[in-house]
């Protein structure tokens, strides 16, 4: 099967040089996920809400690779203040808490001082 590549539209993608999503057989590699509305290209303040449009963005990706959050695999977290990632947990655990991936939770600086949590997906699709 040939490689399939994904865009949300962010612009990001287009000024950095990546995809939101590559697509190459069965498997779904979705790039860390901020809670950029792209719609409209901003992002609350607010952790918790950050939390659900990455949740919702990265959803929206694996629609468009034929795939669902219940294809996720392997999931990492990233938060700059990992004092926050306990406030995340209930909405991680509405999208997730059925699917129950392989996770893992780094604190590192992000692209933006705006962001407040990042999130990277490894899914794969169901034949």
């Amino acid at each position: 099967m040939a490689k399939k590549l994904i865009s949300s539209g962010s612009t990001f993608e287009e000024q950095i040089g990546y995809s939101r999503a590559v697509v190459q057989d069965n498997w779904v590699f979705v790039s860390g996920t901020t809670g950029y509305n792209y719609s409209t290209m901003t992002i609350s303040e607010d952790i918790i809400e950050q939390t659900e449009q990455c949740l919702i963005n990265i959803k929206d990706t694996l629609e468009k690779a034929e795939a669902s959050l219940s294809d996720i695999v392997r999931v990492t977290y990233m938060l700059p203040n990992p004092s926050d990632f306990e406030q995340c947990w209930p909405i991680l655990k509405k999208y997730l808490g059925e699917v129950k991936p392989a996770a893992t939770m780094i604190s590192a600086g992000l692209a933006n001082n705006k962001m407040k949590i990042e999130i990277e997906v490894t899914a794969l699709k169901n034949k």
